[in-house]
């Protein structure tokens, strides 16, 4: 998957498989992250259940493949967490969203399946894991700075997962600097450490207001965390800082990803040195903050979305 050879992914993914169908296991047995849903079965015609039992960045980033999905379907019902309900409902292809929980879904299906599953499903290949355009909508809230200044959301905790992901936060004070406004994006009892980098705090638990604000801010700079996806799906211009090892969805080294166009990535070169990743963002920064003093402020705040096809507007300002 790293390396975009997903013909040799689904042929793994299909040994692993038959090995999963041959054990007596229940497929809703154990740890929801652990479990495998799909076992094979035909999805042509089906009223197919989409199980959402990772991240929350899991589901945005897949949820790419639900209109592709649905074109074999005959009906597609997401499981999904109930923070992400309103932006899931309209992703094209879903004909229901109905809110996660430790039961059972009291719906009627053919055949369920894990949403992180899905382009194993259909095998999907490179156009069609490609993003090509912003797949998710949200609305556009009122502008958070003032014209002539650039502003720049900003998120460095994470969850508990892999804490090798954190950014401390003092770092972040370094990319202050003139004609830049900084916005704290920061979930939790870290965004406490806003004030003292210098970020107004913008932060909310209701996903579809934080969309609505990161689509009039300038760039979100993140580490590998939900908020990379939720913006990079928006079509936002995004900047995830990446610790040594990273994740399998991102590249070893090189700074951009088929997963997202509007996506650029800063590798740490030295494990647990965050210094050198900050000063490399820095320097992007003033470059760019230059470039839109020169006049092509635009590319920022409109083309960045016209070049993935724009996000559709729902609603007002928020």
């Amino acid at each position: 998957m790293r390396a975009g050879d997903f013909a040799r992914a689904w042929e793994i993914t299909d040994r692993d498989l038959m090995a999963v169908c041959r054990s007596t296991a229940h497929k809703h047995e154990g740890p929801r992250h652990l479990q495998r849903i799909w076992r094979g079965e035909s999805l042509h015609g089906q009223h197919v259940l989409v199980r959402c039992y990772h991240g929350l960045g899991d589901t945005i980033q897949f949820a790419r493949f639900l209109p592709l999905l649905r074109k074999l379907a005959r009906e597609i019902t997401v499981w999904c967490q109930p923070s992400l309900l309103p932006l899931i409902a309209r992703v094209e292809g879903v004909d229901r969203a109905m809110p996660l929980h430790d039961g059972t879904p009291e719906v009627d299906f053919d055949v369920d399946i894990e949403i992180m599953e899905i382009p194993h499903a259909i095998r999907a290949g490179r156009d069609q894991i490609e993003m090509r355009r912003s797949y998710l909508r949200a609305g556009r809230g009122d502008r958070l700075a003032e014209d002539d200044t650039f502003s720049v959301g900003l998120v460095w905790d994470v969850g508990d997962w892999d804490r090798r992901r954190v950014v401390p936060a003092e770092l972040l004070k370094r990319l202050e600097g003139s004609h830049v406004r900084l916005f704290s994006l920061q979930q939790g009892p870290a965004s406490r450490m806003a004030a003292e980098i210098g970020a107004v705090d913008i932060s909310t638990p209701d996903i579809e207001l934080l969309a609505a604000r990161l689509r009039v801010l300038d760039l979100c700079i993140c580490p590998d965390t939900m908020m990379a996806h939720l913006s990079a799906a928006l079509g936002r211009e995004t900047w995830v800082m990446l610790h040594a090892e990273c994740d399998w969805r991102w590249p070893a080294s090189g700074n951009t990803t088929f997963w997202y166009p509007t996506v650029r990535l800063f590798h740490q070169h030295i494990a647990g040195d965050w210094s050198r990743v900050v000063a490399d963002v820095r320097s992007a920064l003033s470059e760019k903050v230059d470039r839109s003093r020169r006049g092509s402020r635009p590319v920022t705040q409109r083309e960045t979305e016209s070049s993935v096809s724009g996000a559709d507007e729902i609603g007002g300002s928020c």
